[in-house]
């Protein structure tokens, strides 16, 4: 019996490699970029399986190229916004995702977002690497408290209610805004469901925890800036375009707000030239939320194991999409 055909986008951790390798014959993407359109397009004709990162965009163009045979999708991501969920659902493809595992690591970087930006640690790195530490200083990079303070989150969904367990062991005031009202987590995790603009106005941190739709796209944007407090501190650890990148840089230049901490941004990567890049009162890393050594690696099994099952006729573990299996 002939093997399967898979095609991984990138190279992703050996342990979650070897299983897909072991099980159907794969063809892996090893440089360091993302592959370009064409390629993708080519790569995947004839293939019945895919994992992809979400910087690949799997369309209905690419399920063409691949042809009918593909039966999955399986994203090495918690978000899927890269791949058209409808129209693989429609073919009778299974979408599979890594949910919950990156969840503590996610969240243990927003943490490190907020900090860096409240106490102005990358600021103060630079400084002392450019020989401009001379003494101690009463004014000497001045911060914000963290303790006491009002964290607004907006989603309170896995990532969103673990950075708020974070949050109490600061003694902070927990605000969130979510469309869905999220009770018992709320209860749980000592938050209080407010409006938006209750959000933006009584916040003194505001991290962003809610996956990217047509809703949220800019949800944070000139308008939302001037609501919120001047000495406000943004985190974005989510995606990118739920904050409009220009009108954030106008409301950390001119004042508005006081500073951001950003794993993600739009556009991404943020090119060097950005204006963005000229300010101080912002810390940006690479979409690094869930890079440590562990969650890296427990992503590539969940995303090999969810492949593997949905080629063997299984229901996958994580399977986005679980109308499709009335199609199959």
């Amino acid at each position: 019996m002939s093997r399967p055909k898979v095609w991984i986008t990138r190279l992703i951790p050996e342990k979650g490699l070897d299983l897909v390798r072991d099980f159907a014959d794969t063809e892996v993407w090893e440089d360091e970029l993302p592959p370009p359109r064409e390629v993708i397009l080519e790569k995947v004709q004839g293939k019945d399986g895919l994992l992809p990162l979400l910087t690949d965009k799997i369309d209905a163009e690419v399920m063409d190229a691949a042809g009918p045979q593909l039966k999955v999708i399986s994203n090495y991501a918690v978000g899927y916004d890269n791949i058209d969920v409808p129209t693989a659902t429609k073919r009778g493809i299974m979408v599979t995702n890594t949910p919950g595992v990156l969840t503590d690591t996610t969240a243990d970087l927003a943490w490190a977002l907020l900090m860096a930006a409240a106490r102005r640690i990358v600021e103060g790195d630079k400084y002392v690497r450019a020989g401009k530490w001379k003494t101690w200083g009463p004014r000497l990079m001045l911060g914000q408290d963290v303790h006491h303070a009002t964290l607004g989150i907006i989603g309170l969904g896995r990532i969103g209610s673990a950075v708020a367990k974070r949050a109490r062991g600061f003694a902070m005031r927990i605000l969130y805004y979510d469309p869905e009202p999220r009770e018992e987590l709320a209860r749980e995790v000592g938050a209080e469901l407010v409006d938006l603009d209750t959000l933006l106005a009584e916040s003194d941190f505001i991290t962003v925890h809610t996956p990217l739709t047509g809703e949220t796209r800019h949800l944070l944007d000139a308008e939302a800036f001037r609501k919120m407090k001047r000495t406000a501190i943004v985190v974005n650890s989510a995606r990118g375009p739920i904050i409009n990148t220009e009108d954030l840089y106008a409301a950390l230049k001119n004042g508005e707000i006081l500073a951001a901490g950003l794993d993600v941004t739009d556009p991404e990567p943020i090119p060097p030239e950005h204006p963005l890049l000229t300010l101080d009162n912002v810390v940006i890393v690479p979409h690094v939320g869930s890079a440590s050594v562990q969650t890296r690696t427990r992503m590539a099994t969940m995303a090999a194991e969810n492949l593997i099952a949905a080629l063997r006729g299984e229901r996958p573990p994580n399977l986005v999409n679980p109308e499709v299996l009335s199609c199959l």
